[in-house]
Formats: structure tokens, sequence, C-alpha cells
């Protein structure tokens, strides 16, 4: 088995393309080996020293490290763990509850709007850096959104809030006057 690995934008974060399916749909995030109960995969990676957070994405597992540790040290053993999950036949998750921007019947025409450009311009470019953003709610003008993977913590994704999405949302959505991040 061949892993190919991707710098991101955020220099604690690594990208691992395992070369096969990690997830069928949507994305989970894993902020501490605490959430990670349901997933033997993100079980297996928070038993390497120093890895503070895993997502999962439909083909790529993306890895925070803790700010004192070197990738040169931790990499062998991420890439041992991610092979040796794949090799064992478990699935990566136990119960398929990712994060979903689908537009529902319940959403107003804007909210509608804005989870389709998610959807469809700004999930795929940010997934390719190994994140995601997901729709968190839409109040008074303002789109708040969760940064998951590699966008959680990334030094530039202020810049990206700001610069891509804001202005992505405002051109196509007038009603839409800012975006910001929740925790």
């Amino acid at each position: 088995m061949f892993i190919q690995t991707e710098q991101t934008p955020n220099p604690a974060t690594l990208k691992f393309l395992p070369g096969r399916v990690v997830l069928e749909q949507g994305t989970v995030d894993f902020p501490n080996a605490e959430a990670a109960q349901r997933s033997p995969l993100a079980r297996r990676l928070f038993d390497v020293d120093g890895v503070e957070r895993v997502f999962l994405g439909s083909d790529f597992v993306t890895v925070t490290k803790a700010a004192a540790q070197d990738w040169q040290v931790m990499k062998p053993a991420v890439l041992g763990g991610i092979m040796e999950h794949f090799t064992s036949g478990e699935p990566a998750l136990r119960t398929e509850e990712t994060s979903d921007v689908s537009v529902s019947e319940e959403d107003d025409e804007i909210v509608a709007q804005i989870k389709e450009l998610l959807d469809t311009r700004i999930r795929p470019a940010v997934a390719q850096d190994g994140g995601d953003i997901v729709f968190h709610s839409f109040e008074d003008g303002v789109v708040y959104l969760h940064m998951q993977g590699s966008c959680s913590g990334c030094p530039s994704s202020t810049a990206t809030l700001k610069m891509g999405i804001e202005n992505l949302l405002r051109h196509y959505v007038p009603e839409v006057v800012e975006v910001r991040p929740v925790a």
C-alpha cells in the first residue's frame, strides 16, 4: 500500500492520501482522542505521540501535530497507523454520522443559497488542502462557519474566510454582510 502525503497551508497539519475511500460520504473531525471513540482509524492515530487532531474526508486523512513535535519523527508512525488500519479491514467510522451541509426543506431561501455555494464552490477547494468548512448558522447578515481539519488553527484561515469565502458569498447572496468562524 502506497500512501501519499501533501503539505497543507497549516504547517502543523499534513494530509495523507491512502489511495482508497476513507469515508463514503461527508467528513468527520476529531478534535481530541476522547472524541475518536467511534473511529478505529482515528483511535490508532491518536496513539501516535504528538497527534492532536484527526480529520477524515472522502479519500484523505488530515493529522495535526502538537507544536513541540517534528513531522520528521512523527510521519513514519502516522503512515504506519494508517496502513495498519486499512489492512485490518475495520471501518474508518463505526457509525456514519458525518458533517453535511446539504440543503434541507426547513432552510429558508437565503440559507439554501449559502449551503449550495458552500457545497459546490467552497468545500471542494478547501478539501484539497485537507480541511472542510461546515455551515453553522446565518443571523443578521452574518454567516457563521465551523472550520475543520487543516483549516482549524491554520494561520491563513482568517484570510480564507474574509478574502475568499466572504467575497464569494457576498457576490452571490447580497443579504450576506460578513462571515465569521465558530469554535
